[in-house]
């Protein structure tokens, strides 16, 4: 792995993103690959949601990282083994 890329998990993946990517991009990166939504949270009523705005105004990219909930995916910079779970991990 090159100094330009960092890896983070997202639910239970390993993701491999430039380095500097914010979590909301490791996230669509993610989504991309398998072919599926991107998806960071559930709403009340289990609603899927995902980010908006990219800013951190709308809350709708709220994840858990490293055990702490509620972090703006799109205002959070990737670190080397971040562990990241989304709305996709809920049960």
């Amino acid at each position: 792995m090159s100094e330009t890329s960092t890896t983070l998990t997202i639910d239970g993946r390993k993701v491999s993103v430039a380095a500097g990517s914010s979590v909301a991009a490791a996230i669509a990166i993610a989504a991309k690959v398998e072919n599926a939504a991107t998806v960071t949270r559930r709403s009340v009523t289990g609603a899927l949601r995902g980010p908006l705005c990219g800013m951190g105004i709308c809350q709708e990219c709220r994840v858990t990282i490293d055990g702490v909930p509620h972090r703006l995916a799109c205002q959070t910079v990737c670190v080397a083994d971040m562990n990241v779970l989304t709305g996709n991990a809920a049960p």
